[in-house]
């Protein structure tokens, strides 16, 4: 007599057996299915991605010399650099992160853990999540007519820093709030069974477990902000300047300076649409350079974050 497998003779057992495995092999493949289609889409970023950056590789890698990074422009595209374009770029991140980080940080917490559930904090949820998605040129626009104008600060360092804050604090601020609710109830409850204040418990508990998501958002935010090119064109960012701003740090007293802030800029994105604009083919090798230095300083901070993001995490115990 023929033996009878044990799939079969469940199957044949128990009605629906076979309903239900034949569901299971169907939602596999649509797993299967999903996976193929997923990697394809990254792979297309990836790929487009990669392309450019080769692209610009084979342009611009001759000129990275150590005189590109320490000259000024010029209008002889073998003698010019990017000084006073970096230079520019790292002080006007220096007020975006000073300013704009502190008030989305602490207004996301505000928000996550001490504003009530009403119809007013519902609207400021609203309102933050949407001014994510706002073009930056409605910064730009929006700094010209208040920062430039109004409060008279001129198109400034401090201009420009205050602008990108505004751009980024929405960033930060919906990166905040889910770093925050990630962390877990219990610990909270934990910390209010013992007699903690609520301050206690966000200052000593929330935030030390939130702080990888926050860095996270912050560095992207960051990242972000380094390549906008349209909100410090609105706000007068000059696309040729041959000097420096006073430093920040004297070696005399008073050793913390604030003139710079007022001091006219360049920065990488508008000193790389500059050579664009030109005709020859040897600016373009310049705005090719320039482009792989932005490439490569949004990718190591991308990467920093991640790498962040991935120490703090192991540091956490649950």
């Amino acid at each position: 007599m023929a033996s009878i497998s044990p799939s079969i003779a469940v199957e044949a057992a128990v009605p629906g057996v076979a309903e239900i495995r034949s569901n299971v092999v169907r939602r596999r493949r649509w797993d299967i299915v999903f996976a193929v289609v997923g990697f394809l889409a990254t792979s297309v970023g990836v790929v487009t991605l990669l392309a450019l950056f080769v692209d610009l590789v084979m342009d611009g890698y001759h000129r990275l010399t150590p005189d590109f990074f320490l000259s000024f422009p010029s209008r002889r595209a073998a003698e010019a650099g990017i000084l006073s374009a970096w230079v520019g770029t790292c002080l006007v991140m220096m007020v975006t992160a000073a300013i704009g980080v502190p008030l989305a940080v602490s207004a996301g917490i505000y928000l996550e853990e001490y504003a009530p559930r009403n119809w007013l904090t519902t609207l400021i949820e609203i309102n933050v999540s949407n001014l994510a998605a706002v073009p930056s040129i409605v910064y730009g626009l929006l700094a010209l007519g208040l920062f430039v104008y109004a409060l008279g600060f001129g198109q400034s360092i401090l201009s420009a820093g205050l602008t990108l804050a505004l751009m980024i604090m929405p960033v930060v601020v919906v990166a905040t709030r889910e770093a925050v609710r990630a962390v877990p109830h219990t610990i909270r409850e934990a910390a209010y069974a013992v007699g903690a204040t609520r301050w206690q418990v966000t200052r000593d508990h929330v935030l030390p477990y939130s702080i990888p998501g926050i860095a996270t958002g912050v560095i992207i935010g960051l990242a972000r902000a380094i390549g906008e090119t349209a909100p410090l064109i609105t706000i007068g960012a000059l696309t040729f300047i041959a000097y420096l701003p006073d430093p920040p740090i004297s070696t005399t007293p008073p050793f913390v300076r604030f003139d710079w802030l007022w001091s006219g800029f360049t920065v990488l994105p508008i000193q790389m649409f500059n050579w664009v604009s030109r005709p020859g083919t040897a600016f373009h090798a310049n705005a090719a350079a320039a482009g792989i230095v932005i490439v490569v300083l949004t990718l190591v901070m991308n990467g920093f974050a991640i790498y962040l993001r991935y120490r703090l995490r192991k540091r956490i115990t649950w």
